[in-house]
């Protein structure tokens, strides 16, 4: 195996969770055959996976798609590595490196990983970032058209991965963020969990169809209200379950319906066009709870998150989504992602495909 970039990828993962997402690259090698590994230490925010050859890379980061890995939030093909960035001029040490590679780009982002490490270099990163476009534009190097997204991950000070990603299979944001502003009126944080939800599970067409004012939703745990907030933001009429207080600000609006019950047990009236759930449970119990609402079709879709235990985190995602494809009874639609305003989490989508 040699020690090419293009043999390289490199996925931004959040601190804490290298190993996992390490874990989920090392599966997805094997399912293709095999032969790579990866590389990461605990808290850097990102994960390198050396593929037993360019083929091999490029493979794994074409089946990984846009909507996973779960535990990556953005996943780089390697097109050259350079390890003795000069601090008087970073650019011209990266240049021959981007300059051998003749695809035009639609655009390029100069990134740092999510860790301590990484957010020490961002200053650095915006002003590289404004370099290199004006370089690029005056070579005539940017196509708003291109397929191809130009990378530069800046490891360390002196180090950097030259990458690239497919736009229609990677995320839209530099380092996979989403950067979302607390909206007004919202009563709690958790809100920025649902609204991350349907930007990276749901495409925009998605989006359209499926979050029209008018549907239905129940909420399970919803007090106080963020994700309830969230659908009713939407004009969607929501059923909000929780034994807890509701925001009053929010129940004043005539789309929310406040149950006092117990989200394990509460069934609906009638099939909804949603359900949500953010529950601090245990995860095989709250899989075993979507499961019994899609089996016998309560609602048409969910996005409901998963709390992780602290070891073997891995372990019990696989396990969980392997019993809501067993127990849901019929073929799922299935994405997950460990987003940006998660925590110790995951946060899964399934509909019946």
């Amino acid at each position: 195996m040699s020690d090419d970039a293009r043999n390289r990828l490199l996925a931004w993962c959040r601190p804490g969770f290298e190993p996992e997402c390490a874990q989920e690259l090392l599966d997805l090698d094997a399912a293709s055959g095999g032969g790579g590994f990866p590389r990461a230490a605990r808290g850097e925010g990102f994960v390198e996976f050396v593929a037993r050859d360019a083929e091999a890379a490029e493979s794994l980061a074409h089946n990984a798609g846009a909507r996973g890995p779960i535990f990556a939030r953005q996943l780089l093909h390697g097109i050259g590595q350079v390890g003795d960035l000069p601090r008087e001029d970073r650019l011209a040490r990266l240049l021959p490196v981007i300059q051998s590679d003749p695809r035009r780009w639609c655009d390029a982002w100069v990134e740092s990983a999510d860790g301590e490490g990484g957010r020490e270099l961002r200053t650095l990163c915006r002003a590289l970032n404004a370099a290199l476009i004006a370089r690029l534009k005056r070579e005539q190097s940017i196509d708003r058209d291109s397929p191809w997204r130009l990378h530069v991950a800046l490891l360390a000070p002196t180090r950097a991965l030259v990458a690239a990603t497919h736009v229609e299979r990677s995320a839209p944001w530099p380092g996979g963020i989403p950067r979302l502003r607390f909206p007004r009126g919202a009563p709690s944080r958790s809100t920025l969990k649902l609204e991350e939800a349907f930007l990276v599970l749901l495409d925009a067409d998605e989006r359209a169809a499926w979050l029209q004012p008018g549907m239905s939703a129940v909420d399970l745990g919803a007090a106080p209200g963020g994700w309830t907030w969230q659908l009713a933001h939407r004009s969607i009429r929501v059923t909000a379950v929780d034994n807890g207080p509701m925001d009053s600000a929010l129940m004043q609006g005539g789309l929310v319906d406040h149950r006092r019950a117990d989200g394990f047990r509460y069934r609906p009236d009638a099939p909804v066009d949603w359900l949500v759930c953010d529950m601090v449970e245990q995860p095989r119990r709250v899989t075993a709870r979507i499961a019994e609402w899609l089996r016998h079709g309560w609602c048409r879709r969910t996005i409901f998150n998963l709390k992780l235990p602290m070891k073997k985190r891995y372990e019990e995602v696989r396990l969980c989504l392997e019993q809501l494809r067993e127990t849901a009874g019929a073929t799922l639609d299935l994405r997950a992602r460990q987003l940006y305003h998660d925590r110790e989490e995951i946060t899964v989508f399934a509909r019946h495909a």
